[in-house]
Protein backbone atom coordinates (compact mmCIF):
# COMPACT_ATOMS: atom_id res chain seq x y z
CA UNK A 1 0.00 0.00 0.00
CA UNK A 2 1.55 2.97 -1.18
CA UNK A 3 -0.04 6.38 0.09
CA UNK A 4 -0.54 8.94 -2.63
CA UNK A 5 -0.24 12.73 -2.27
CA UNK A 6 -3.60 14.37 -2.66
CA UNK A 7 -2.87 18.06 -3.47
CA UNK A 8 -5.56 20.66 -3.17
CA UNK A 9 -5.86 23.68 -5.26
CA UNK A 10 -5.22 25.86 -1.97
CA UNK A 11 -2.02 23.74 -0.85
CA UNK A 12 0.05 25.32 -4.15
CA UNK A 13 1.40 28.44 -2.50
CA UNK A 14 0.90 32.18 -2.73
CA UNK A 15 -1.46 33.38 -5.36
CA UNK A 16 -0.44 36.12 -7.68
CA UNK A 17 -2.92 38.56 -6.00
CA UNK A 18 -1.56 37.86 -2.23
CA UNK A 19 2.23 38.75 -3.67
CA UNK A 20 1.06 42.16 -4.90
CA UNK A 21 -0.37 43.01 -2.12
CA UNK A 22 2.54 41.99 0.07
CA UNK A 23 4.67 43.88 -2.07
CA UNK A 24 2.36 47.00 -2.26
CA UNK A 25 2.62 47.18 1.40
CA UNK A 26 6.19 46.23 1.74
CA UNK A 27 6.75 49.24 -0.53
CA UNK A 28 4.69 51.76 0.85
CA UNK A 29 7.00 50.80 4.46
CA UNK A 30 9.98 51.63 2.67
CA UNK A 31 8.65 54.16 0.80
CA UNK A 32 7.94 55.86 4.19
CA UNK A 33 10.95 54.77 6.32
CA UNK A 34 13.22 56.41 3.22
CA UNK A 35 11.27 59.58 4.10
CA UNK A 36 11.86 59.83 7.82
CA UNK A 37 15.16 58.65 7.29
CA UNK A 38 15.76 61.62 4.95
CA UNK A 39 13.80 64.36 6.99
CA UNK A 40 15.96 63.51 9.94
CA UNK A 41 18.87 63.77 8.31
CA UNK A 42 17.78 67.45 7.26
CA UNK A 43 17.39 68.20 10.37
CA UNK A 44 20.71 66.67 11.50
CA UNK A 45 22.36 68.68 8.79
CA UNK A 46 20.72 71.75 10.09
CA UNK A 47 21.36 71.49 13.67
CA UNK A 48 25.11 71.05 12.80
CA UNK A 49 25.41 73.93 10.73
CA UNK A 50 23.63 76.06 13.48
CA UNK A 51 25.99 74.59 16.17
CA UNK A 52 28.73 75.55 14.01
CA UNK A 53 27.49 78.97 13.29
CA UNK A 54 27.11 79.36 16.68
CA UNK A 55 30.37 78.60 17.65
CA UNK A 56 32.52 80.95 14.99
CA UNK A 57 30.26 83.25 16.26
CA UNK A 58 31.38 83.02 19.83
CA UNK A 59 34.92 83.07 18.64
CA UNK A 60 34.54 86.45 16.77
CA UNK A 61 33.24 87.71 19.54
CA UNK A 62 35.85 86.45 21.64
CA UNK A 63 38.46 88.48 19.03
CA UNK A 64 36.01 91.50 18.89
CA UNK A 65 36.29 92.08 22.62
CA UNK A 66 40.28 92.34 21.90
CA UNK A 67 39.65 94.84 18.96
CA UNK A 68 35.80 96.31 18.51
CA UNK A 69 35.50 97.23 14.87
CA UNK A 70 33.00 96.43 12.55
CA UNK A 71 34.04 93.79 9.04
CA UNK A 72 32.46 91.78 7.30
CA UNK A 73 34.15 88.14 5.17
CA UNK A 74 34.32 84.69 5.71
CA UNK A 75 36.14 82.40 7.62
CA UNK A 76 39.59 79.95 6.57
CA UNK A 77 38.95 76.61 5.67
CA UNK A 78 37.04 74.38 6.65
CA UNK A 79 34.61 76.71 7.34
CA UNK A 80 34.71 78.59 4.20
CA UNK A 81 30.81 78.44 3.55
CA UNK A 82 30.58 80.29 6.67
CA UNK A 83 30.30 84.26 6.22
CA UNK A 84 30.52 87.11 8.93
CA UNK A 85 29.33 90.62 10.16
CA UNK A 86 30.93 92.38 12.69
CA UNK A 87 29.18 95.66 14.07
CA UNK A 88 30.12 97.78 17.15
CA UNK A 89 27.48 100.39 18.25
CA UNK A 90 26.69 103.05 20.83
CA UNK A 91 24.56 101.37 24.13
CA UNK A 92 22.00 102.97 26.43
CA UNK A 93 25.22 102.45 28.97
CA UNK A 94 27.50 105.50 29.71
CA UNK A 95 30.96 103.96 28.48
CA UNK A 96 29.92 100.69 27.15
CA UNK A 97 29.22 99.92 23.50
CA UNK A 98 27.17 96.98 21.83
CA UNK A 99 29.23 94.39 19.79
CA UNK A 100 27.26 92.15 17.31
CA UNK A 101 28.40 89.08 15.37
CA UNK A 102 26.34 87.48 12.71
CA UNK A 103 27.68 84.49 11.44
CA UNK A 104 25.81 83.11 7.72
CA UNK A 105 25.36 79.95 6.14
CA UNK A 106 23.06 80.07 3.32
CA UNK A 107 19.61 80.37 5.04
CA UNK A 108 20.72 79.40 8.49
CA UNK A 109 22.27 82.80 10.71
CA UNK A 110 23.30 83.08 14.12
CA UNK A 111 23.40 86.91 15.43
CA UNK A 112 25.27 86.98 19.15
CA UNK A 113 25.91 90.50 21.38
CA UNK A 114 27.50 91.74 24.17
CA UNK A 115 28.13 95.08 25.47
CA UNK A 116 31.82 95.75 26.52
CA UNK A 117 33.56 98.53 28.16
CA UNK A 118 34.13 100.70 25.47
CA UNK A 119 38.06 100.80 24.50
CA UNK A 120 39.69 104.17 25.48
CA UNK A 121 41.21 105.63 21.75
Amino acid sequence: MSKTLALNKNDCGFSLLEVMISLAITGGLLITLIYTLNHHLGIAERQRTITDCTNLAKQKLYEMEKLPISTKGSFDKPYSDFSYETTVSNSSFPSMVEIRVKVSKHKENVVLSRLIIQPKS
